[in-house]
């Protein structure tokens, strides 16, 4: 039998983001899933490290991998209109819903489950904990993609950099772990290669 999840996976390279506005380099969804991975992954050993948790990094680095891969069935839904109403916002969350599923079914049932519990959770509290950290990882993401569009000269995302500076600043009080990253790693963000070697 021949199953095709990881072809369908590969397919996050042809799913561009930031679609409704000019960008001065695009980015696609493969890209922006590795910056959350890697993001996610140090915002868990942070946690770690300074305020006594005991969360799985590597699991919230696939997590992080995996976290958008519905788009590749959904494409990219420009956050102006995911994010219009609660009924919109309802719809959208029940579409990404059946994409996951959609994705999961191209899998051996065997393996079904493994990959279920990356794109759906566990439940525990650890790991409710976790994908919060994530959905701040990807937050951070997209600020790091407005800082790096700044530095290029484009102004057409000054106003995305300010909301999301805001939601920012509101995680950062309820996760120490997003207050840390954005006072110890943010600010080299945008600087030239020059600068940072």
């Amino acid at each position: 039998m021949e199953y095709n999840f990881f072809a369908t996976i590969s397919r996050m390279k042809y799913i561009n983001r930031w679609a409704l506005m000019r960008n001065s380099r695009e980015e696609n969804l493969s890209e922006h899933s590795l910056e959350v991975a890697m993001i996610a992954h140090v915002l868990c050993v942070i946690s770690n490290k300074r305020y006594g948790h005991e969360l799985n990094a590597d699991r919230a680095a696939l997590i992080g991998l995996y976290h958008d891969s519905s788009e590749i069935i959904t494409g990219d839904m420009p956050t102006p209109v995911k994010y219009y109403n609660p009924d919109i916002q309802d719809a959208y969350k029940q579409i990404e819903t059946i994409a996951e599923y959609k994705l999961l079914e191209k899998l051996p049932k065997d393996l079904r489950p493994e990959y279920e519990e990356i794109f759906k959770g566990s439940g525990t509290q650890d790991d409710k904990y976790m994908r919060r950290l994530v959905k701040a990882a990807d937050k951070l993401s997209a600020y790091i993609k407005c800082i790096e569009e700044e530095k290029a000269g484009n102004t057409e995302f000054s106003t995305a950099k300010k909301t999301i500076e805001r939601a920012l600043e509101k995680l950062s009080r309820e996760l120490p772990e997003v207050k840390d990253f954005m006072e110890e790693f943010l600010p080299a963000y945008g600087r030239t290669l020059d600068e940072l070697t």
